[in-house]
């Protein structure tokens, strides 16, 4: 499908500029331009691959549920369940990854704070989410859902990304040790998510330079530590201190409660936290690798070594998933010496 063409005779439709402006994204089915809606005004136009029915559509309920709450979303202009477009609020093209880049650590970490307020709000709205009976109060984090990732990572990494399969007796012990994983944060998952939440899905908008949510059509119920664990780990090239990591829980707790959410007991999140530390990195890991071995993005390799750091840091944190950890210090130590300085040309991975 030529989305382009499809777009225009939208417009055409539409009585709109046929003039559209195609706007790079990161790894996805959907396409983006930006367009003229109004006078002096643009929108973003998205582009789904096929066309939808709006009211079974995750990013239009989501969307009408966060700004329901009072959560910073872009507003919908227009929907064409035929084209397969949504047409809606133009923030700009600040990303919050973009920025922490080009501000001072102190400037840095008070936007850092803002989206660590934004979570706790969006945990805020959770009743909500359940009294509208939005598709996100009905999609939940559980067994299944977190086993089918953690079998993702194991896929793409051992099998695809590094052609080869581990050993029956890992795969078993393995195996047993992700289903406790699984069981666990099911029991855990009480409160709305973003589900992606992450400097790359949070934008400074052009107009009142604030914070604004994105890619929010996979909204769930979850851990309560299950964004936070996104925002602080997802795609870092350098492992975050444990004293940096501990301030920000503390802030984020503080901030639930300002937000009239129960009080919790600041080890028993941390338990939280470290196990969901686990699953978020092993399924992060994998699409990385996915990536990296379909569609040759190697620039994604960069970060599955501190992924891994990560998850062996809360495992041992833990003292838990010793056939897990063993696995995971050998491939740490296999990424190492692959990309020593002695040895310059080898790979990460091997395409069959």
């Amino acid at each position: 499908m030529n989305s382009r063409l499809v777009l225009e005779s939208f417009l055409r439709d539409r009585q709109k500029p046929t003039l559209t402006e195609r706007i790079e994204q990161d790894l996805s089915a959907r396409e983006y331009f930006r367009v003229v809606w109004d006078t002096h005004k643009t929108a973003i136009a998205c582009v789904y691959p096929a066309p939808f029915c709006a009211k079974d559509h995750t990013y239009i309920d989501t969307t009408n549920l966060f700004l329901h709450c009072n959560l910073p979303v872009a507003k919908i202009y227009d929907v064409s369940e035929s084209h397969g477009i949504i047409v809606h609020e133009d923030f700009g093209d600040s990303l919050l990854v973009s920025t922490f880049q080009v501000l001072s650590a102190e400037d840095g970490d008070v936007l850092l704070k803002s989206a660590i307020q934004l979570i706790a709000r969006i945990q805020a709205s959770t009743p909500q989410a359940y009294k509208l009976n939005s598709l996100s109060s009905r999609l939940k984090f559980d067994k299944l859902k977190l086993a089918w990732e953690l079998d993702f990572f194991k896929v793409n990494y051992f099998n695809n990304l590094k052609n080869r399969s581990l050993s029956e007796e890992e795969d078993r012990c393995l195996a047993q040790e992700f289903v406790e994983i699984a069981s666990e944060l099911e029991s855990r998952a009480t409160v709305l998510t973003h589900r992606d939440f992450h400097s790359a899905n949070l934008m400074i908008d052009n107009v009142q330079n604030n914070l604004q949510i994105i890619d929010h059509q996979d909204a769930r119920i979850g851990s309560v530590t299950y964004d936070l664990v996104s925002l602080l780990y997802d795609r870092v090239k350098v492992v975050p201190s444990k004293e940096w990591i501990v301030e920000k829980q503390t802030f984020f707790l503080k901030e639930r409660e300002q937000c009239g959410l129960e009080r919790i007991e600041q080890q028993t999140f941390i338990r939280e936290f470290c196990l969901q530390a686990i699953q978020r990195c092993l399924k992060a890991a994998g699409s990385f690798s996915h990536h990296a071995f379909f569609s040759s993005e190697s620039r994604y390799i960069v970060y599955i070594e501190p992924a891994f750091q990560i998850v062996l840091q809360n495992c041992q944190a833990l003292g838990r998933f010793k056939n897990l950890q063993k696995i995971i210090l050998r491939e740490v130590a296999s990424i190492r010496s692959q990309f020593s300085p002695s040895n310059k040309t080898c790979s990460l991975y091997i395409r069959v």
